[in-house]
């Protein structure tokens, strides 16, 4: 990739490309966001894990059908979980086993994350420095224009 001096390039150049960075701009956004919205999903479900224990046995429970319609239960089992592992398969876990899967799905989705901030704040001071070259040129633009007319005028 050879570098490009932006002063060099026309206006409507520097348009499409300050287009092409907005739209990376938002994507990137985007897929943080949804990482961050998966993150914060395996993070509830690593602490809900905390109320099986022994002396939670044998309570009852609301177990959900749906997002909004529960029913009555009991917690007969304090020690092993059903994970969704993905693509529709569960697999029975105990709690520790299952903590530590969570664990490495947080973990893994944080470097994710991390390795996206950068390209993110690149491509904004990237675009942030087309943004002052096209002000740049359009004050240019304006000042020759002003210039000229003052010049045709006398």
């Amino acid at each position: 990739m050879t570098a490009v001096n932006l002063t060099e390039l026309p206006l409507p150049q520097l348009e499409g490309l300050k287009n092409q960075l907005d739209q990376e701009t938002e994507f990137l956004t985007t897929s943080i966001g949804q990482l961050k919205v998966v993150q914060t999903k395996y993070v509830e479900a690593k602490e809900s894990l905390n109320v099986l224990n022994k002396s939670n046995e044998g309570k009852e429970v609301l177990v959900p059908l749906s997002s909004s319609m529960y029913v009555p239960g009991t917690l007969n089992d304090v020690n092993n979980v059903l994970v969704d592992v993905g693509t529709g398969y569960y697999v029975e876990k105990n709690v520790d086993d299952t903590k530590n899967f969570f664990k490495r799905k947080i973990d893994f989705l944080t470097k994710q994350i991390e390795k996206i901030q950068p390209a993110l704040q690149e491509k904004h001071a990237l675009k942030q420095a087309v943004v002052e070259v096209m002000s740049m040129k359009i004050q240019q633009l304006h000042s020759q224009q002003s210039s000229s007319s003052a010049t045709s005028k006398a």
